[in-house]
């Protein structure tokens, strides 16, 4: 089945950053490391329920599912929901990053 990919103006705020902070520390790799994320999402459109829960998923009243990417210390998570046919992502942290918060999702996303 395949799944229209919807990436909300919060995960893309969210790239956005990471994509900043990466080029900071690595101008060379930030493009790629950018490019290969957005691959990575595009796979959300087949079968994105693959993808295990996040933690998030517990105090959030939406199923919220997580695609990690990366390796090592650069992992982050793209966290999504699936609605009918579609995949909303919603956010993308580092993995390093504490658990989302119930107040962190408002914004009207969900």
């Amino acid at each position: 089945m395949k799944y229209k990919l919807i990436i909300q103006p919060t995960a893309l705020d969210d790239l956005e950053q990471a994509y900043r902070w990466i080029a900071e520390r690595s101008p060379e790799n930030a493009a790629r490391w950018f490019n290969r994320f957005l691959n990575a999402l595009e796979t959300l459109g087949q079968h994105p329920e693959r993808c295990g829960f996040a933690p998030e998923n517990d105090y959030i009243d939406e199923e919220i599912r997580q695609l990690l990417y990366g390796r090592r210390g650069g992992v982050y998570r793209a966290l999504f929901t699936v609605c009918r046919r579609e995949v909303h992502v919603l956010h993308i942290r580092h993995a390093a990053r504490q658990t989302m918060t119930p107040e962190e999702f408002s914004g009207g996303e969900l």
